[in-house]
């Protein structure tokens, strides 16, 4: 298997210099808001979601100067969400990327601002991303902002999941939006940027639906089995809050098996794609690993 660490450590360095440049320092006024915001956006963490877009753009041919705006304003959308999901008046968490949540390490309005300004950061980004064309900009705006609305809806739904009892239907419907919408533009992201062709972003589509829905499984198994050391957030929340998840619905032995099954029908996605997809590849092998 390539060396997804690796590649992991390059995304991050090529994401974060490009972060760097786009959110004001510290010292610039409002002082307290962009340190809120540094504090979380640079935390503990693989930018899986940036990882996404670059593997499959850098698939098809595009350069990495045309991904790293997108890239970022993928991981500024990330992260407002997980500042806003963490908040006392939805998951109450306070750890997240191995360090103090920003409501704990500031305080609530804080919080909520720099969600919020994070989350206009990130149309502003591709708005103002020189290296791609204006049609171009538009339709990766008009796609982004419908990820985030779905996973807005997604967490709305979680919330007022807790403490029933529902199906895998229902359960599968909720993630789509919370995390599966953002993850599957990330990769769709990629191949608009590089052009790829109709076929081709279907099946992209396609792979970005399945990992998606793999990505939440392995969390919900993880949240179970993990320690908050090696998540880097408190475990066991989700049983904790009563959560709807995949273990609590069907157990760990059948929810591993059904990442296996999710795994399998992701990569054959990408073999009907004439490519090497590679990296695309690796990042779901990645995700089944973890729960090995």
């Amino acid at each position: 298997m390539l060396e997804v660490e690796t590649f992991f450590s390059e995304v991050r360095q090529l994401v974060d210099a490009k972060l760097d440049g786009l959110v004001p320092s510290e010292s610039t006024a409002p002082s307290r808001l962009y340190r809120a915001i540094r504090w979380s956006l640079f935390g503990e963490g693989k930018r899986f979601r940036p990882a996404l877009v670059i593997a499959s753009g850098r698939e098809f041919g595009a350069s990495d100067e045309t991904l790293l705006g997108t890239a970022a304003a993928v991981e500024m959308i990330h992260t407002y969400s997980l500042i806003h999901d963490d908040l006392p008046a939805m998951d109450n968490d306070d750890l997240r990327r191995g360090r103090a949540t920003v409501h704990k390490k500031f305080d609530e309005a804080t919080a909520i601002l720099a969600g919020d300004a994070l989350q206009a950061m990130a149309f502003e980004t591709i708005a103002n991303d020189p290296s791609l064309d204006e049609h171009l900009r538009l339709l990766l705006i008009s796609q982004l902002a419908t990820a985030a609305g779905q996973m807005v809806g997604g967490q709305q739904m979680d919330l007022e999941a807790e403490g029933k009892a529902l199906s895998i239907t229902e359960i599968e419907q909720i993630h789509k939006g919370k995390t599966g919408a953002l993850i599957g533009f990330s990769v769709r992201a990629g191949g608009m940027i590089a052009h790829a062709g109709p076929d081709e972003m279907d099946r992209l589509s396609k792979f970005g639906e399945k990992l998606g829905l793999l990505f939440q499984i392995t969390d919900d198994l993880l949240d179970v089995v993990e320690s908050t050391e090696n998540l880097g957030k408190t475990a066991g929340k989700d049983v904790a809050a009563n959560k709807a998840t995949y273990p609590q619905a069907l157990g760990l032995e059948r929810t591993r098996e059904l990442i296996r099954d999710v795994n399998a029908s992701a990569l054959a996605e990408l073999r009907s794609i004439d490519r090497s997809n590679n990296w695309l590849a690796a990042l779901a092998d990645f995700l089944l690993a973890r729960t090995n």
